[in-house]
């Protein structure tokens, strides 16, 4: 398997598990929109984290990746509920 798609894998589960911890936290859920949110919110939680100028102080790479990505997926779904109210 080509590194590339190594990595489109890796970073498609951070943002299912980073939508799935969301989705237990604020409710709702579903594979495909835990999967979205998640993705999205990985955009977001590192943008958001690197504007507050904010490092995970966590040795782990990928369990900070995952931990910003839900941050983002969090604001994601808090945003899209006020939207869409």
């Amino acid at each position: 398997m080509s590194p590339e798609i190594t990595s489109l894998l890796i970073f498609l589960a951070i943002g299912l598990v980073a939508g799935w911890l969301a989705s237990l936290i604020l409710g709702g859920g579903g594979l495909l929109r835990n999967l979205i949110v998640g993705v999205i919110g990985a955009f977001v939680g590192g943008w958001l984290l690197g504007v507050a100028n904010i490092t995970l102080p966590i040795g782990n790479a990928l369990l900070s990746q995952i931990i910003t990505a839900t941050i983002g997926a969090i604001v994601v779904i808090l945003v899209a509920r006020v939207v869409v109210k």
